[in-house]
């Protein structure tokens, strides 16, 4: 008798309380209902975007729409972010760079160069550590 209980209380329990049951903290049940809520929200603003870009057969009834993906791309784009995931950014001239948009090793150079014509002042590059740095005594100004 006591496994037809079980097999009855577990046939009640809502999502909910399969969380509760499964998380024992509250933080735990806030963090997976917040990362369900994310998911869906995830699904559907990718659900929304692929629609805004499709064309659906006529057959389907179903008429088009016409709308503006950008605030839809924008949550996708942030739901995204929250789970780690950041769109790649090409560099200010067009040509993507793979420092993750910054500075080329050839637009370094170039202000390296140009900042040796303009003032008096030495770049030291150092490969590798441990570095001592001493005077020379002999140096006199």
């Amino acid at each position: 008798m006591p496994e037809e209980v079980k097999k009855e209380d577990s046939k009640k329990k809502s999502v909910i309380g399969k969380i509760k049951e499964a998380a024992s903290d509250k933080e735990e049940q806030l963090d997976i209902l917040s990362t369900f809520v994310r998911l869906g929200i995830l699904v559907w603003s990718g659900g929304i975007l692929t629609l805004a870009y499709i064309q659906l057969p006529p057959v389907l009834g179903i008429p088009e729409q016409k709308l503006d993906p950008t605030f839809i791309a924008s949550v996708f784009t942030g739901v995204l972010a929250t789970f780690g995931v950041q769109a790649a950014k090409k560099g200010g001239n067009g040509n993507g760079s793979a420092n993750g948009g910054g500075i080329s090793k050839a637009d370094m150079e170039r202000l390296i160069a140009a900042a040796k014509e303009t003032a008096p002042a030495q770049t030291i590059r150092i490969e590798q550590s441990p570095v001592k740095i001493s005077t020379d005594e002999s140096y006199k100004m």
